[in-house]
């Protein structure tokens, strides 16, 4: 069963997951196409052409905020993560494969959740990129499926 979950909503339970905001914090607002953001390479075993941004938080420390993009009608190969992480898709539709279950489709403004060591792939059906924001718990890795979970 596929569950939509309107972007307000979203934001108060994100904002109510996360842990008491520290004193010496300042508060970020920015968009995929801001100048600040500093888009990377996606790790080797991707195609050319993905792009992951780190936004909030340190990838080799729990709590990390990442942007990944790719263009319309990328595939992206079967991986996994240690951490679960928790998806908001910002532009595009994609289609999300967890092994063992049937594929969601995601568009625009739509939540997922990815569990920890589950095996993915997708693939951004649009032709505008996709563009997803994914809150990992544990720091940021992925392994292609050779590596197994």
């Amino acid at each position: 069963m596929t569950k939509v979950i309107t972007t307000s909503l979203l934001l108060t339970l994100i904002l109510l997951a996360c842990p008491a905001t520290r004193a010496n914090e300042l508060a970020l607002s920015l968009s995929p196409d801001d100048s600040i953001v500093q888009w990377g390479p996606c790790p080797a075993f991707f195609p050319e052409g993905c792009e992951l941004a780190v936004i909030h938080g340190d990838p080799a420390k729990p709590n990390a905020d990442i942007l990944f993009k790719i263009p319309g009608g990328y595939a992206f190969p079967p991986h996994w993560h240690t951490s679960a992480e928790r998806m908001v898709l910002v532009s595009g539709e994609m289609r999300l494969t967890y092994e063992g279950q049937d594929p969601a489709t995601l568009k625009t403004g739509m939540y997922a959740y990815g569990p920890a060591k589950a095996v993915h792939h997708g693939q951004c059906v649009s032709t505008e990129p996709c563009v997803l924001v994914i809150a990992f718990e544990a720091p940021v890795d992925a392994f292609e499926v050779t590596a197994s979970p």
